[in-house]
């Protein structure tokens, strides 16, 4: 009889207490914005001439490769984001998350374009991927490959 007490006892702070109840957990949300890291220029590999100058946040630790443009709804057509690796082999995106269509521009080592992924769709998971090796990798707002008539072999300073 007392543990059939205790046992009500229990319960009742239990169900007074609200732990019966399902708690929806709060999540915050702060929308991710650019945040100026460095100055990158683009130029033609004919002449040096300059084809544009970009405002670039950059993407070297593995968070940050991963998330790369994820959540964001919109970039300016003078930010970039530069993705930095140790090493250069054969890359492969996607645009997991990403809200946006971008363009996407392989470098190489030497600082030169190898190839360039245009166009690629908001949400796809198609892989992009670079037609030789880079280590570098700047997404650009979708269309500004062609506007600026990027090439490859031209090339990227910062």
């Amino acid at each position: 009889m007392k543990r059939h007490l205790i046992s009500a006892a229990i319960i009742a702070v239990i169900m007074a207490s609200g732990g019966c109840k399902e708690k929806t957990p709060k999540v915050l949300t702060q929308e991710v914005v650019f945040k100026k890291e460095g100055e990158l220029s683009l130029k033609k590999s004919a002449n040096d001439s300059t084809i544009a100058r970009l405002n670039i946040e950059i993407a070297d630790d593995i968070y940050q490769t991963q998330t790369g443009l994820m959540y964001r709804t919109s970039m300016k057509d003078n930010q970039a984001m530069l993705f930095v690796f140790e090493e250069e082999t054969l890359r492969a995106f996607y645009m997991k998350n990403t809200l946006f269509a971008l363009d996407l521009i392989f470098i190489n080592s030497d600082k030169k374009v190898i190839s360039i992924s245009k166009n690629a769709q908001p949400l796809d998971y198609t892989p992009l991927r670079s037609e030789g090796v880079a280590q570098y990798v700047l997404e650009v707002n979708a269309g500004l490959s062609d506007k600026w008539t990027l090439e490859t072999g031209d090339i990227v300073a910062w």
